[in-house]
């Protein structure tokens, strides 16, 4: 019982991280101009780009287009299925 509570708070948490870097991919493309969205950019992006940069490491972009979020995206959906699998 105790292991479905932990799985179930790790994927919730997994789930608003993939929200934010979502969120965060979109307000990249309206970053300029408005302060607020500036703002929340800004602080998304201490949360979310020391992960994406993992994967910009190894996955330049490609004609000016950044795949890195999609696969951080990917491995993040990855492992919540790893963890449901795991921890039954």
């Amino acid at each position: 019982m105790l292991t479905a509570q932990i799985a179930l708070v790790i994927n919730t948490v997994i789930s608003l991280y993939t929200l934010l870097i979502f969120v965060w991919a979109i307000l990249s493309w309206f970053n300029t101009g408005n302060a607020v969205v500036r703002d929340i950019y800004n602080a998304l992006d201490k949360l979310v780009a020391p992960f994406v940069n993992l994967f910009r490491r190894f996955i330049p972009p490609l004609g000016g287009l950044d795949l890195s979020p999609f696969i951080a995206l990917i491995v993040l959906q990855l492992l919540a299925r790893a963890i449901i699998f795991i921890l039954p």
